[in-house]
């Protein structure tokens, strides 16, 4: 078993000038020097246990292929403000753990909700979690009864590894660069059946590869966190593991051995690895992350001043009306899975007379380390919310999805525009009574911009 560390960042300049400026004025040696902690723990269920991800599977795990993760690393700047950040090889953190998970965190180490980021890397290879989609499995007694004990085992676990990351900090630098690597893939625009027969590709990405580098005060690496904007799923058989992301640390720790590794997942909602489906491909895939991660770390790479600043807020998305009755029975005669049992269980929940809610508190949170910006943000993040971010904030900026709170697809206005399944259906998948309004997009980025600027930007 492995510890933990937390990560803090700072607020974010709102132009590529600003963000140039500021890292001219902050190369004095006196302005570099930070504390950070790093801690590791294997989360590998013990038992078989059904796993997260995939709607056509029809029994629980088979072995381990690795194990899977949580990892995380603290950062404390000169004033003595800290942030942790913790990454995981999870499909994605329900509200309910999520708010258990930082709320204890905040109890025991002070640190709020806007010092904290519970990201998951979204492997289709991980364990299904409490509260979570409740409508896909069809889970007798004693499958439920494991993933409550497995799920209350997890916050434990994690909340004990901040503790540790906290308590192993050290003198340190941090660094920051974008690599790059290109096998993610737009998967609504580039159909992986006829894949082999295209001789280009089409529809946005992002092919970013963050990364940040903690060296101790002597050079020695203590943790790189790096992240990609890709779904991990070229596997999809019964085997615990972290898929792509876990090949591309297993290979990292080959070179590094001494050194903690991190994978967070950024706005890959709509991305997929193409092709797929074999474990040589994962593989591969794994080693061209970890050698985009290697070349970053080889390069010189811009220090960060010691310098945190950390803003969060929970803005309510607003939800479309939940259909009918008349329109659910049509579901379930029509469909059958998790479609079927996600509209009997809204016909039931009717029939008692439930109220369900027209809009959700979906997290936004803004980091600067430096002047390196972060904006992490919850849901399944479609790529198109990085593009728009890197735009407003530099093409620097960080983007991070499946943090603090994985309730559902996060779509653009230009997917809702379009149609298919990340805006018109997948909220059944997660157990939302209804898909959102149209303005998601534009109240997720205001409220970004708003939290730049009480972060203190122009």
């Amino acid at each position: 078993m492995k510890k933990i560390i937390a990560l803090p960042f700072f607020c974010f300049p709102l132009t590529v000038s600003a963000f140039h400026a500021d890292t001219a004025a902050g190369n004095d040696e006196s302005n570099l020097k930070w504390r950070a902690g790093v801690a590791e723990v294997v989360i590998t269920p013990e038992q078989s246990m059904w796993m997260a991800g995939y709607g056509a599977r029809d029994r629980p795990s088979e072995g381990t292929r690795h194990d899977i993760w949580a990892n995380g690393l603290a950062v404390e700047d000169a004033d003595g403000r800290q942030a942790v950040l913790i990454t995981t090889d999870l499909l994605g953190f329900p509200k309910s753990i999520s708010d258990n998970i930082r709320d204890r965190i905040e109890e025991k180490f002070g640190l709020s909700r806007a010092n904290i980021i519970l990201n998951s890397s979204h492997t289709h290879t991980g364990p299904v979690l409490e509260n979570a989609l409740v409508d896909i499995y069809p889970l007798d007694d004693s499958q439920r009864e494991l993933i409550s004990r497995y799920s209350r085992q997890l916050e434990m676990s994690i909340v004990s590894l901040v503790g540790e990351a906290l308590q192993s900090m050290e003198p340190a630098r941090i660094y920051a660069e974008n690599g790059v690597t290109r096998f993610a893939v737009n998967r609504r625009n580039n159909p992986a059946a006829t894949l082999h027969e295209q001789t280009e590709l089409k529809g946005p990405v992002d092919h970013a590869v963050p990364v940040l580098k903690v060296e101790n005060e002597n050079g020695k690496l203590l943790a790189v966190a790096f992240g990609y904007a890709c779904h991990p799923t070229v596997l999809n058989d019964y085997k615990w593991s972290g898929d792509y992301p876990g090949f591309a640390r297993i290979e990292l720790e080959k070179t590094y051995p001494e050194a903690t590794f991190l994978f967070f997942q950024g706005a890959g909602a709509d991305q997929n690895p193409l092709p797929r489906r074999t474990v040589q491909l994962a593989e591969q895939y794994g080693k061209t992350l970890a050698a985009a991660v290697e070349r970053v770390l080889r390069e010189e790479m811009r220090p960060l001043q010691s310098r945190l600043m950390t803003a969060y807020s929970e803005v309510n998305l607003k939800m479309t009306a939940v259909s009918t009755q008349q329109e659910l029975v049509q579901i379930a005669k029509e469909s059958s899975g998790y479609q079927n049992r996600w509209a009997n269980r809204m016909l039931e929940e009717l029939k008692r007379g439930k109220e369900f809610p027209d809009s959700y508190p979906y997290p936004v949170q803004v980091w600067q380390l430096g002047d390196q910006p972060i904006v992490s943000l919850g849901g399944e993040l479609v790529v198109d919310y990085a593009i728009e971010v890197k735009r407003i904030l530099g093409q620097h900026t960080f983007v991070l999805g499946y943090s603090n709170d994985v309730m559902s697809y996060i779509p653009s206005a230009r997917v809702l525009r379009e149609g298919g399944y990340e805006g018109a259906s997948s909220q059944m998948v997660y157990g939302l009574p209804s898909t959102w309004e149209a303005d998601i997009e534009t109240v997720i980025l205001y409220e970004i911009v708003k939290l730049a600027e009480k972060s203190g930007q122009p």
